[in-house]
This record gives C-alpha cells, structure tokens and sequence, in this order.
C-alpha cells in the first residue's frame, strides 16, 4: 500500500525561505511521477512542482519558476519541495504524490491523468 506522508510546512514571512519533506512507502513500481500540489484558499487543487523519481524533465508552476525545486532522494523513497523567495500568494495545503506517467510525461495536471496517491498535506502561511 502505498503511503506519502509531508512535514515542514509552517508560518513564515515573505522572502523567507522553507524546505518541504515527503517520505513515500510501498511504490512498487520501478519508477514513479512524483509531485507537489498546493491548493490555497478559495481556489483548486493545483500542480506546482514534478519530476520522474528516476530522472528526467521537470516541471513547474508558472508562479512558482526560478523560485521552487523539487529533489528527489533514495530513488522515490523522499522527495523535497525547496521554496525561496516565498510570497503570500504561495500560502495553502501542499500535498505531495505520486502517480503514473501520461503520454510519457509526469507534468503535474490536476486531477491527475493516473491513479495518484496522496499524502494528507502539510500547512504553509506566508504572512507579508
């Protein structure tokens, strides 16, 4: 059974920076899309940051470019979220996954084009 759990989010103040963590367990596939979600108040659940647990492109937000990376560690036991420069448009859930590739690409479309797994999500409040 597969299982993300997230950890790291809290209340920050714009500019600063946050690490995101998610420890995955039972992905038995050889290789997995894995993910950061993020919905913020008033809004849908959106795509922030993917890449391919064994390597490869990777995608991001339109808002989030230049300022988020994703890593992935121990092939797809854990995966990161850094966030710098944070602003107050970036507060909200952030949710990591996992899913299956679509047309060969993990780009992170909400909802997702395969079966995805979710961890229960993690806070993040950046206050200006």
């Amino acid at each position: 059974q597969v299982h993300l759990a997230e950890s790291g989010g809290g209340s920050v103040q714009a500019g600063d920076a946050l690490r995101l963590s998610c420890a995955v367990t039972g992905v038995t596939a050889s290789g997995t899309c894995m993910g950061w979600f993020r919905q913020s108040p008033g809004k849908e659940r959106e795509g922030v940051a993917a890449t391919h647990s064994n390597g490869g492109a990777t995608f991001y937000g339109d808002s989030v470019k230049g300022r988020f990376t994703i890593l992935v560690e121990n092939g797809k036991d854990k995966m990161y979220l850094d966030m710098d420069r944070l602003k107050p448009e970036d507060s909200g859930v952030y949710y990591c996954a996992t899913y299956g590739m679509f047309f060969g690409s993990c780009r992170p479309a909400y909802p997702p084009r395969s079966q995805a797994y979710w961890g229960q999500g993690t806070q993040v409040a950046v206050s200006s």
